[in-house]
């Protein structure tokens, strides 16, 4: 039998050591767009030697569309609590998470935990990552030019069409997420937020084909800069974006005030999580990436980057004061008294939804 040379002996070693080699140096995340502070992926790369790919969404529709198609490649993915990732576990979605190899689990917000354990028993599956509400954003000086007694903190502001109707012209972007934009319009008429009736959505569509006509874009990422820049003067979008176009307009010193407004007939919570999917290819690196930014420290970058609410209970120390004592932030108790969260629906009720988003979309 032919010897093998020792070159040829070490590479095939080589390779027989590839997969339990890339375990170790590979990981693939899947997160919303503008979800993190710049210096937490390389100082992880730094600090583990494992190579992270990062890429973006910014719908969970997005988000669902690439894990239902099966083999997406990634380790980790940020699904909103409910009703994504509520459904998305019951249909095997995602694997159980081992708790052994998370020592930094126990700096998690025992109330938010509690909050997802309803829709994830035991909290299986899932962290939370972030947390916030859905909002109305406005330019305070375009505002005050237009209308200066506009509703700022009402639903009118949003799907009132007559109020809606003078701001036409410097913009207005409305979050291209049904789920998020139908509790809104049914909140604003007296319905149950989180209705499942058929003829309740059909109302609420009715609703927003009235004020269609209004809406410059429909969009759940870019109206953050297109708010900094001035481009767009009002918009009902995720209080972490607007806060982060809050910070972004005042950096840039253009004389654009950019203000965060929780409606005071309510509005809906998300939960933001992290979970592993049932086919994570790297399930190891995963689980340093989640102890990792289970840190309190570490998180408190990625707060103090974007100004939203984590899911760490143990993080304050490290929070700017102003973010700590800023109620589109953190409400205060009346407000979140009138916060409220979205539950999971059938799926004839999804599509009913999506028909009815597309008919409002295209606005025929």
């Amino acid at each position: 039998m032919r010897q093998l040379s020792f070159p040829f002996l070490a590479m095939l070693l080589m390779v027989a050591g590839g997969p339990a080699e890339a375990e170790q140096q590979v990981l693939n995340i899947y997160n919303w767009s503008d979800y993190i502070a710049p210096n937490t992926i390389p100082d992880f790369e730094k600090a583990t030697g494992i190579k992270v790919n990062y890429d973006t969404y910014d719908s969970n529709e997005t988000l669902e569309a690439k894990l239902a198609a099966g083999n997406s490649g990634y380790d980790l993915v940020g699904p909103t609590l409910t009703p994504f990732l509520a459904h998305q576990v019951k249909g095997g979605f995602y694997q159980v998470l081992d708790k052994s190899k998370l020592p930094n689990y126990v700096h998690l917000n025992k109330d938010l935990l509690a909050r997802m354990a309803v829709f994830d028993k035991d909290n299986a599956h899932a962290i939370p990552w972030m947390t916030g509400t859905v909002a109305i954003g406005y330019i305070a000086e375009k505002v005050k030019q237009l209308m200066p007694d506009a509703p700022v903190d009402s639903l009118r502001m949003i799907f009132d069409p007559e109020i809606l109707a003078k701001f036409k012209d410097c913009g207005i972007a409305m979050l291209d997420s049904p789920t998020d934009v139908f509790p809104g319009a049914l909140n604003y008429l007296g319905l149950d937020p989180d209705s499942q009736k058929p003829e309740d959505l059909q109302k609420a569509a009715e609703l927003l084909m009235k004020v269609r006509p209004f809406i410059r874009k429909f969009d759940s990422s870019e109206y953050i800069n297109d708010l900094a820049n001035g481009d767009v003067c009002l918009a009902w979008g995720y209080s972490s974006d607007i806060n982060l176009a809050r910070r972004r307009a005042k950096e840039a010193g253009k004389g654009v005030t950019v203000v965060t407004s929780l409606p005071k007939e309510g509005t809906a919570r998300y939960i933001d999580t992290l979970a592993m999917p049932a086919d994570a290819p790297h399930p190891d690196a995963a689980y340093k990436f989640l102890n990792y930014i289970m840190d309190p420290k570490v998180i408190a970058d990625t707060v103090n980057t974007i100004y939203v609410e984590s899911g760490n209970g143990d993080a304050a120390p490290f929070i700017k004061p102003e973010i700590l004592s800023d109620p589109a932030i953190y409400p205060p108790a009346e407000q979140e008294k009138k916060i409220f969260a979205i539950s999971t629906s059938t799926a004839e009720i999804d599509r009913l939804r999506t028909r009815l988003w597309t008919k409002v979309k295209t606005g025929h």
